[in-house]
């Protein structure tokens, strides 16, 4: 017996069967090309045109918590004339077009299937960052998707920051 001995057979067996990069390529050509199918959206399983088709008492059982309080206290004027505007915005525009920019303080509005596809300028504090409602965005806060603040750089250490930085020459 022969132990440890691997016949030329045995390796064949094991190892995958490398093809010549012709028959690859001839391989490649004969496969029908796929079509690339996109993902459909779905928020918590419900599919885009149906969350469009659900009234709001039923949009809001999909919610989570905070969000489903804030719509069950009921929603003020402000957030209301927002969804009218931004529903004229987009009934205004060309088809194929983005609508026009709506701007708005209410950062603390809860983003509605209604609202996809239009554009809003919500305010940071100092300037209206546009924001362009996407399906992905239903249930977060406007607020979410403009930061208030600059985020910080870190560089060299300034004057003063440190003993080592008194023998930087000032010029």
């Amino acid at each position: 017996s022969t132990v440890g001995v691997v016949s030329q057979q045995d390796i064949q067996g094991k190892l995958p069967r490398r093809l010549d990069s012709s028959a690859t390529m001839a391989d490649a050509a004969d496969a029908p090309t796929k079509k690339r199918t996109f993902k459909k959206f779905t928020y918590r399983g419900v599919e885009l045109d149906a969350l469009l088709d659900l009234s709001t008492e039923e949009l809001v059982q999909l919610f989570a918590s905070r969000q489903r309080r804030r719509f069950n206290r009921g929603l003020k004027r402000k957030p209301l004339s927002l969804i009218k505007k931004l529903r004229k915005a987009k009934k205004e525009a060309n088809v194929g077009e983005k609508p026009e920019a709506v701007r708005t303080h209410l950062r603390n509005m809860i983003i509605v299937p209604e609202m996809i596809g239009g554009v809003v300028g919500v305010y940071n504090g100092k300037t209206f960052n546009q924001v362009e409602i996407k399906p992905e965005m239903i249930g977060h806060y406007l607020a979410e998707f403009s930061i208030t603040y600059k985020p910080i750089r870190h560089g060299r250490p300034g004057i003063g920051s440190t003993n080592s930085s008194r023998f930087i020459p000032l010029k």
